[in-house]
Order: C-alpha cells, then structure tokens, then sequence
C-alpha cells in the first residue's frame, strides 16, 4: 500500500509531462487526506483536465469523508465488486495520478524505514486511479482518488517493502505512450493495463521522513 508520494513541481507538469501547470495549490508531499492533482476525463465534455481531489476515494453513497482513510488504495483483484470502488471502475472513472517519487517502508533493520521510489532520470511518471465525486451535505462538491495496486511478489524493487510475510504491492506506472488508453479506458481495457513496475527504469533508496511533515499528517 502506498500513502505516501510527492507531486511534481509546476514546472515538471510542462516539462516531464507535457501537461498544462494546475492552477490551485498542492501540498509539497501527499498523505490521506490531503489534497493533490489528478487528471481525468471530464465525463460531460469528454475532455481531459487537472482536478484538485483528495486522497482516499469518498464514494458517491458515502455520508461523511472518513473513510477517506481507508481507499487510499484499491486492489486491483478486488476493484471491481469492493462496495467503496465498483461504481467508478463500472463507469470507467479512471485518473492519472502525476508524481515524482512516492514512498514504502522497508523492514531490512527490524523496524519501519521509508524509502522512496522514484524515476532513475528524476522525471515526474503517472499512476493509474480512479475517482469518484462526492457531494457534500452542504451541497459542496468533492473529487477523491485511489491508487490502484497489484501483487509484487518477487519484483527486483517492489518486493522488498511492507513487514516481513505480508503481500508485497505496487503501485500501477502508466507509461506515457499509455496513459490516453488509460483515462479512455473501458473496464475490460483498463484491467489489461494493470502491469508490473519497469524496474529497470526506477530506483529506491532510504529517505527517513521528517518531523515536520510527520507534524503535519
């Protein structure tokens, strides 16, 4: 499970993705809760764009945003009947989740060490997601997400995190050449998206969190 990433630089958008700079304000690093930018495909204009949605998928039938805590996440072998994400999958609700790193704890010393994960070339990648929108008992509309992950067993750079016995998960990178099929993706096409990391083109190292941040979550 990852609950933990940092979203690109502004200029990273243009740069490395070749999107357009989002225009309201993200934290420097994301944790449940907190707001970050995703893009999607605007389902009455067809249209993709940036939105400002919070991490932890809040369903449309949900009454409060609690269990934001809880669907940071979304297995890919269970996404399509689990109550909190089968309507967006069903929909075809699919985001993009632009970032440059995000983070894992490693065991290798008996307790919980954060590494990051991250590009070898340090350029910003996407994640596959989906969303939903939620409407708020003021009336107030909120977009959420959660990250898709699969089983990682075995794999060079994902297989070392989470505590020793558990299941090894990995977030689902989105190459660029992939990531229009993805947002315009029909359930059946999304699932066959749903590939392993590139190990060869990502790197992982220890990065102990901050207390500042730490403070903050």
């Amino acid at each position: 499970m990852c609950a933990n990433f940092q979203p690109p630089k502004p200029i990273q958008f243009i740069d490395d993705l070749g999107w357009v700079t989002p225009t309201f304000d993200f934290r420097p690093e994301t944790f449940p809760g907190y707001f970050a930018p995703i893009k999607i495909l605007n389902q009455q204009t067809q249209a993709a764009e940036l939105r400002a949605a919070m991490f932890g998928l809040v369903p449309f039938w949900s009454k409060d945003e609690k269990m934001s805590r809880n669907t940071y996440n979304a297995r890919a072998e269970s996404v399509s009947s689990k109550p909190s994400f089968r309507e967006p999958w069903k929909k075809s609700k699919y985001a993009l989740v632009p970032m440059t790193g995000f983070y894992e704890p490693d065991y290798a010393t008996g307790k919980a060490i954060r590494w990051r994960i991250e590009r070898k070339d340090q350029r910003a990648f996407t994640v596959a997601a989906i969303w939903d929108y939620w409407k708020k008992p003021d009336g107030e509309g909120l977009h959420s997400f959660s990250m898709l992950t699969i089983n990682a067993d075995g794999h060079p750079i994902m297989g070392r995190f989470h505590k020793p016995g558990d299941e090894k998960r990995s977030l689902v990178i989105v190459p660029p050449d992939l990531r229009d099929a993805w947002i315009n993706a029909s359930p059946v096409e999304a699932q066959a998206l749903l590939v392993e990391m590139p190990a060869s083109e990502f790197i992982s190292y220890a990065a102990p969190i901050a207390n500042k941040i730490l403070a903050k979550n």
